[in-house]
């Protein structure tokens, strides 16, 4: 039923783990974006902010033709209104969910990101970067944490806003975050990586990519170069 053009990312992880809760019909095309794949032109139709992951959906209903959608958010809400799944049907708890399924998509992923980018990969770290962006996701964190205080999951019960913001706590070691010190987080953080669902999407990750490793020099060049002529470009072959 559905094709996921993926690579294993937290956004990519999103997805998988929205089709593995709901046990659905799912073929993945790996896409190797260390190796340029996002820029290939059928991807580019699909996708043409040459990100993953992108979705097809090739039985949405009613006669229609294959759907495709690109933005993990963008295909995470599609999934859930289709299937009617961990988005709730009255009007206060779908709109608290969308509030946090957004807050992830504009600032938990983005400062993630970032924070990834300049501890990481930077040859010489910058020190006014790392401190700016570790401490951005700190705050998030707590934001996070906070929210959990009271509630099992983000939004009460277990949702797509959950599913959004799991794969960026994921590495959170590697954005220099000391999790033990939001104990709401924490206990969120194990109750969801404990699910069979998401034990099985990681192990997606795994097949496809078997051997991640230390980015290297010319893939960094593929992931860190580009500007507006890439696209000028692609458009131009």
């Amino acid at each position: 039923m559905y094709e996921l053009l993926y690579w294993t990312t937290p956004n990519g992880h999103k997805i998988t783990m929205f089709l593995e809760e709901i046990g659905a019909d799912y073929e993945v095309t790996p896409i190797n974006i260390g190796k340029g794949e996002q820029f290939n032109t059928d991807f580019l139709k699909i996708s043409p902010n040459n990100r993953i992951p992108a979705l097809i959906d090739r039985a949405p209903g009613a006669d229609e033709g294959p759907i495709s959608l690109f933005e993990s958010g963008a295909i995470l809400l599609y999934l859930a209104d289709k299937h009617g799944r961990f988005i709730p049907k009255d009007a206060a708890g779908r709109a608290n969910v969308l509030q946090w399924l957004f807050w992830q998509m504009a600032n938990l992923g983005p400062m993630g990101g970032q924070n990834h980018h300049f501890v990481t990969y930077l040859d010489e770290p910058i020190e006014y970067a790392v401190n700016r962006y570790v401490n951005e996701v700190s705050r998030l964190y707590a934001v996070l944490d906070h929210q959990l205080e009271h509630n099992q999951y983000i939004c009460g019960d277990y949702s797509i806003a959950d599913m959004a913001s799991y794969p960026w706590i994921v590495p959170h070691k590697r954005q220099l975050q000391k999790i033990e010190n939001f104990p709401n987080l924490l206990r969120w953080f194990e109750e969801v990586r404990s699910r069979p669902a998401t034990v099985k999407a990681y192990d997606v990750a795994k097949r496809v990519n078997p051997n991640p490793g230390q980015m290297s020099e010319a893939e960094k060049k593929v992931l860190f170069g580009q500007d507006a002529s890439t696209l000028t470009r692609l458009r131009d072959n």
